[in-house]
């Protein structure tokens, strides 16, 4: 099934059962969604993923919102943000543990024959890649440099 179907489904849920922020998280997902399919100027479907890349961004954009405003002390604008956090990351492919993520960066060194942290980028742009939607870029980025190190 379609991220887009999805979405409307889990829309018509959050509707009945008058889940404001499960709507809102619903509704930014769809708009990013029609925004992406737009763009391209064809109307086609977006392939899984480019809608997984859209998913994690907008995931991404939240944590950071919350991020700053608990930075600020905002605690009550934060919470929103998290929530919907929540909500959006049920689309997105189950995550891969820290441990994991480990492994495929070392196997991606050996491989690439990495020396240090100026073969960073190389090293990066194969393991994200590799783990697209199973990682989050900055967990990926903090393993590999504490790898190549």
């Amino acid at each position: 099934m379609s991220l887009q179907k999805q979405v409307m489904d889990e829309m018509k849920t959050a509707m009945k059962a008058k889940d404001k922020v499960a709507l809102e998280s619903l509704r930014a997902i769809k708009s990013a969604l029609l925004l992406m399919q737009t763009e391209t100027g064809s109307g086609e479907e977006v392939s899984e993923e480019a809608e997984i890349q859209l998913v994690q961004k907008l995931v991404k954009q939240r944590k950071d919102s919350a991020a700053i405003f608990i930075e600020q002390g905002r605690e009550d604008l934060a919470a929103p943000e998290l929530e919907q956090v929540a909500v959006i990351e049920k689309f997105l492919p189950e995550q891969l543990s820290e441990e994991a993520i480990e492994e495929v960066v070392v196997a991606t060194i050996e491989k690439t024959g990495a020396q240090g942290m100026k073969d960073m980028g190389k090293v990066m742009g194969v393991v994200s890649k590799e783990l697209a939607g199973q990682a989050d870029g900055k967990t990926i980025s903090m393993i590999v440099k504490k790898k190549l190190a």
